[in-house]
């Protein structure tokens, strides 16, 4: 940190830098002894009262109770309002003689602490009236009165907080006038920012604070989702789910949405995250989870749901039957996306044999080159030349919900693709085409779910050779996606058993 290489009229200069100094207000009644005391020492030479000044550097901080003040209301009994502006000492009366000398005083009020930095009031509007007269004077005429002592100027930040029901109890206090005038409302909504959310409950619930029961992948994500679903708004955009907007606003693209769109459903919904639920219910629910489900080496996120839609019924902040309904409904749209996220990753798991999606990618890139270049494929077990095979390279595309008609474009741009990277002298690789390779995942997994018989496991009959090949997806889940024993097994349980109603549906 570089020295101050001047202080003059303009201010401070550091460097190359100048920073404007402006002095506001007189000193406190403790400064002002002092001075009176040198100038009288020094037969009012103000030279040589200003000598003996030393600047020092100092660090805001408000353990140490510098430039930071907190107050927090108590019962009225030990509430004092002399906590604010500071109090006599007792004890340096005998030796100073009065009770108005400022060595007398201790002025380590919650205001004299935060002079020149902030102070923050916790449940403001529970405070006392008497403690709002001194907010009054502090907040408008930037002044405290200390016992005995002349009015002494502040220059600090004031923070207070309180909720909704509170600030309309104010708004509707006619006698309240004066600190209605001199407040600032600002709403602090909650986060309707699903990634932020997961942060919230991740730090409360990971594998070093919780010990000895796994959290399954996806646990702490659909609370969260859950929670920033119940503060959304319905969108007005036509064709937007309530589940889409969520993904926009965590970053996720959608065709046919900008980011100007995204500010506008911000703007359009205005209330969003003043009203819903809290984090601190979800917190609550997650660890009711952990209790209920003693035996169980992991947490899910089926466990996590029952608890969450189970205390609505008791939650004291849910008046409204309705809403009520609506937080249930929220549940079942959650649990809709968590089984469509699980199954994609049971398919991957089981289509993730490399040797397999080689192959497979190999075939495809001959049969499409073979195609744009209106040329015939060589089989390789006949030796002769046949036509490209359409059902192989549709039943692959059709996985990424290429139509008919935009087939060739497709097939072009694969090629283009892998020509940019052989001029550059690379080789292709399927895996450095997101789309083809969640194509051939998909495509192989329709191809391998029958030979594996996921299904076999809702009825728990399981011949030696199945049982191997459901062992080796479930040290994929293990090794690829978070799970563990116990968790890998009940996804794809739960997988199979919609696979067995037939509720498989293409991603």
């Amino acid at each position: 940190v570089q020295a101050l290489d001047r202080i003059g009229d303009r201010g401070a200069k550091v460097g190359e830098h100048e920073y404007p100094l402006e002095f506001t207000g007189e000193l406190c009644p403790l400064c002002r002894y002092e001075f009176r005391e040198r100038q009288m020492q020094y037969n009012g030479d103000w030279t040589k009262v200003v000598e003996d000044i030393v600047v020092k550097r100092i660090f805001l901080s408000e353990q140490d109770r510098i430039g930071i003040g907190t107050f927090q209301p108590k019962d009225e009994k030990n509430q004092d309002s002399t906590e604010l502006t500071g109090d006599i000492n007792y004890r340096k009366i005998a030796e100073f003689g009065s009770e108005s000398d400022p060595r007398a005083f201790n002025f380590d009020g919650e205001f004299n602490v935060s002079n020149r930095g902030m102070i923050e009031f916790i449940e403001v509007l529970k405070l006392d009236v008497a403690f709002l007269y001194d907010l009054l004077g502090a907040s408008q005429e930037h002044k405290i009165k200390p016992k005995k002592f002349a009015q002494t100027d502040i220059d600090t930040v004031i923070i207070g907080h309180t909720n909704e029901p509170e600030y309309r109890k104010l708004q509707s206090n006619e006698f309240m006038e004066a600190l209605r005038d001199r407040t600032i409302k600002i709403d602090v909504p909650y986060v309707t920012t699903l990634s932020d959310e997961i942060r919230i409950y991740t730090k409360d619930y990971n594998e070093k604070r919780v010990r000895g029961k796994h959290i399954a992948p996806h646990t702490l994500e659909t609370a969260a989702m859950w929670a920033v679903l119940t503060r959304l708004e319905e969108p007005k955009h036509h064709g937007l789910s309530l589940m889409q907007k969520m993904k926009l606003y965590n970053g996720k693209t959608l065709p046919g949405f900008t980011t100007d769109n995204i500010v506008q459903l911000r703007r359009e919904a205005k209330a969003e995250g003043l009203h819903g639920i809290s984090p601190r219910y979800v917190q609550d629910k997650i660890s009711n989870a952990l209790v209920v489900n003693p035996s169980a080496t992991s947490l899910n996120p089926f466990m996590v749901m029952k608890e969450l839609e189970g205390g609505l019924k008791h939650h004291s902040l849910v008046g409204a039957e309705e809403v009520r309904e609506r937080y249930r409904q929220l549940i079942s749209v959650v649990r809709d996306e968590y089984t469509d996220v699980v199954k994609n990753e049971v398919q991957r798991a089981i289509a993730a044999d490399e040797d397999a999606l080689m192959r497979l990618s190999s075939n495809y890139i001959d049969n499409v080159k073979a195609y744009t270049q209106r040329e015939k494929v060589k089989n390789k077990f006949t030796g002769e030349e046949e036509q490209p095979d359409e059902r192989l390279m549709r039943s692959i595309e059709e996985r990424i919900d290429i139509p008919e008609t935009r087939k060739d474009d497709f097939r072009r741009e694969i090629m283009n693709y892998i020509g940019a990277l052989a001029l550059d002298g690379k080789k292709f690789d399927y895996k450095t085409n997101e789309r083809l390779q969640k194509a051939l995942e998909m495509k192989l997994f329709e191809d391998q779910k029958d030979t594996i018989k996921l299904t076999s496991l809702v009825s728990n009959v399981i011949d030696k050779d199945t049982q191997e090949k459901i062992d080796i997806v479930k040290s994929r889940l293990i090794r690829n996606f978070g799970y563990n024993e116990e968790s890998a097994t009940d996804v794809l349980q739960y997988v199979a058993s919609i696979f067995a109603r037939g509720d498989s549906k293409s991603e």
